[in-house]
């Protein structure tokens, strides 16, 4: 084989919710793509985010926490999990040293099935003893006898090198999926929602955070400065009442973290407008989650 060949592939990262999938997705593409808090079910969609140099292209893909479904966004966000074992050259598999192993056993027995390379990763080994580690490799071993098994950190960026390396190794020979400047397949607009979001779940309390979705309804780039109006959905008046707070100080707020965020993300001024709307049992309305890019069969 020759060296100058070029690679490209999709590497999928699933696993439970918590055990920090979206941290690792940053850390191997280098770049702030998937939101992070340490409430389950902050991602999702299916997030990609693509690692491009002359010699390969690896396309990385965050899903949301496997769950048991409650409502329909909960089933759209498991269907994003389960399509990820189906279209993936490699597979990260993530779980944590705190987490139960059979916590998800229906999606285990899915992931033991496939014929494909499984890198399982056991992240944050900074919080267990070398010897408690020991055994979780030995017992993991036990369940997914064909995984390459790797301690890491995503936190604290414990074996990255060493996974990318190895997920280079794996990649099939293949000319590239995305144009070569492309960092995601997700515009703009997705991404000030997903900061948005990803403020209101570190603000709000109990159920508020889930029953949040948000809209740009305008993003209008300047010369200086980028224009963004956005709406925040609710599903209840109350919800309204929490998200807006006391002389709308929770709003305020909520609209200033997101602001610097988004000025980071793009490197630029930004104007940010917030409203907010109910639009009852969003979740549970196939129209609406259609509207959001959740895609019902």
């Amino acid at each position: 084989m020759k060296e100058n060949n070029h690679r490209s592939g999709f590497v999928n990262i699933v696993g439970n919710p918590n055990v920090g999938k979206s941290t690792l997705m940053n850390r191997l593409v280098g770049e702030k793509i998937s939101i992070i808090t340490s409430k389950a079910q902050t991602t999702r969609h299916r997030i990609i985010g693509i690692v491009n140099t002359p010699d390969y292209q690896i396309v990385y893909s965050d899903t949301p926490g496997v769950l048991q479904p409650n409502y329909k966004l909960q089933e759209q966000m498991l269907h994003f999990s389960l399509s990820a074992l189906q279209d993936a050259d490699v597979l990260l598999y993530v779980t944590d040293v705190v987490e139960k192993i059979d916590k998800n056993d229906a999606f285990l027995a899915k992931v033991q099935q496939l014929d494909l390379p499984v890198l399982l990763l056991i992240n944050k080994i900074d919080q267990t003893s070398q010897q408690e580690l020991e055994l979780l490799v030995a017992r993991w071993h036990e369940l997914l006898p064909r995984a390459e098994i790797y301690p890491v950190s995503a936190l604290n960026n414990f074996n990255m090198d060493v996974i990318q390396k190895r997920v280079l190794e794996l990649l099939p020979e293949s000319p590239p999926y995305f144009e070569k400047d492309a960092l995601t397949d997700k515009p703009a607009r997705f991404f000030v929602a997903e900061i948005i979001r990803e403020k209101a779940l570190l603000l709000y309390q109990k159920e508020i955070p889930y029953s949040i979705e948000v809209v740009v309804e305008e993003f209008k780039e300047e010369k200086e400065i980028i224009r963004i109006r956005a709406i925040i959905l609710v599903e209840r008046d109350t919800q309204k009442g929490i998200v807006i707070g006391h002389k709308g100080e929770s709003l305020k707020k909520l609209g200033t973290l997101a602001r610097k965020d988004i000025e980071r993300f793009f490197e630029k001024k930004i104007y940010l407008q917030l409203y907010v709307k109910v639009e009852k049992d969003w979740r549970s309305r196939d129209n609406m989650l259609k509207s959001f890019g959740y895609k019902l069969d």
